[in-house]
């Protein structure tokens, strides 16, 4: 792939995981600061310009230089956490009950099978919120059992087994994260058969904004990235894209899907989601558009060693995904790993984070740097080979590049 044609502009659409707590302005920081490592790391300066905010998107500038490149990058981040905020704005007594409607739903339509069959870490994944919210009920019912025995009240044994719950609920069922992950079933099980009228919108909007762009030949590569349950998204998103333009990616601008951190298996081995399937059968058979999928063995929020289209009986007549192993750990300074490796939620996320290590995946590498996502994807070191110490591109004319 080394005569792959250097990225000059690019057009990004990111689609996150379901994460509450990222606003569009806390996203936008975010990508500031990591940023700054992606500099120190490969001797290159990015200018991240502010960001426009709109119901549907945030967007910002970035223009990423090194000694003898430079790549304009138009960043989209695609917003759906009005949907996450709807979701937790339900009451208490409607949220628990939803959650194990939700558990069963998922057990019942085969996917914990499918979970243990091709990952069992992301199976003991999908059972620990709800493994531990009876174990807190548990709890409270001895607690309950105490006070009543103690005091000779059933009334004050019942009280006192409630109170307990509440504030097992209240305290550390919010730190360990079971909340956040019972919402996020709760929507995962409506989004199997349901559509979301507020997403169907926005993404038919999104859809035509990569058809302009692809038909307009402005940039010269589009690269859709879907992180975490976002590949999901990112799914059905493409293959809006498709219906509209089943050729898009085969003339001038190049189209590149990458599915990292992803849970598409999540949804996908779910007996129910046929229309999710058909939409992903689509995508994989689409010829212009290139699909990578990264996985990793610490991350137990992802499916480390799988195919995200076998895996669920699709066939296709190219090989996609290309799937890359990669490992979290290379990718940062041990003791920034060290200080990390225990916090799941930041492990998965470090996929969307900069790196301290040069390694064959580096999100702002894809998203920032002159290498089309097919040449980092292919190629086994990613980007690392292709730059010296200086940060510059090996074999590159700097001034061919800058009159380009």
């Amino acid at each position: 792939m080394t005569d792959d044609p250097l990225i000059l502009r690019r057009l990004v659409f990111h689609i996150g995981g379901y994460d509450p707590y990222t606003l569009p302005e806390q996203s936008y920081r975010r990508f500031v600061r990591e940023s700054k490592r992606f500099e120190k790391t490969w001797c290159a300066e990015a200018v991240v310009s502010p960001s426009a905010i709109t119901a549907d998107e945030a967007t910002w500038h970035i223009t990423t230089t090194g000694p003898n490149w430079r790549v304009e990058t138009r960043y989209c981040l695609v917003r759906w956490d009005d949907i996450i905020r709807d979701v937790a704005r339900q009451p208490w007594w409607q949220r628990f009950p939803l959650s194990q409607l939700a558990f069963l739903d998922f057990v019942a339509a085969g996917a914990l099978w499918g979970y243990i069959r091709t990952n069992w870490r992301y199976a003991l994944f999908f059972i620990y919120p709800f493994l531990l919210f009876d174990i807190f009920i548990i709890v409270a019912c001895f607690t309950g059992i105490f006070f009543a025995n103690a005091s000779g009240s059933i009334g004050i044994g019942v009280i006192a087994g409630l109170l307990m719950l509440v504030a097992l609920v209240r305290w550390p069922c919010r730190w360990l994260g079971v909340v956040t992950l019972f919402d996020d079933w709760i929507f995962s099980s409506k989004y199997v058969r349901a559509r979301y009228p507020v997403l169907e919108k926005r993404f038919d909007f999104i859809a035509r904004d990569i058809d302009t762009a692809a038909r307009g030949a402005h940039v010269d590569e589009i690269l859709i990235i879907g992180h975490s349950l976002g590949a999901v998204l990112a799914v059905d998103l493409l293959d809006r894209v498709l219906k509209g333009n089943p050729s898009i990616g085969a003339n001038v601008v190049r189209v590149a899907f990458l599915s990292v951190g992803s849970s598409i298996l999540k949804i996908g081995l779910h007996r129910g989601a046929k229309r999710f399937r058909a939409s992903l059968q689509r995508v994989a058979s689409s010829a212009g558009i290139f699909w990578a999928e990264y996985q990793a063995l610490t991350d137990v929020m992802n499916f480390y060693k799988t195919n995200p289209v076998s895996d669920v009986g699709l066939t296709t007549t190219i090989d996609r995904p290309v799937v890359r192993i990669v490992r979290i750990r290379n990718m940062l300074d041990p003791s920034s790993y060290r200080r990390i490796r225990r916090n799941f939620y930041r492990v998965h996320n470090q996929f969307i984070s900069g790196n301290e290590q040069r390694t064959p995946y580096d999100y702002f590498m894809l998203v920032c740097g002159p290498l089309s996502a097919r040449r980092q994807a292919k190629s086994p070191d990613g980007a690392a080979s292709a730059f010296d110490a200086s940060g510059a591109l090996i074999g590159t004319d700097p001034d061919r590049h800058a009159a380009a």
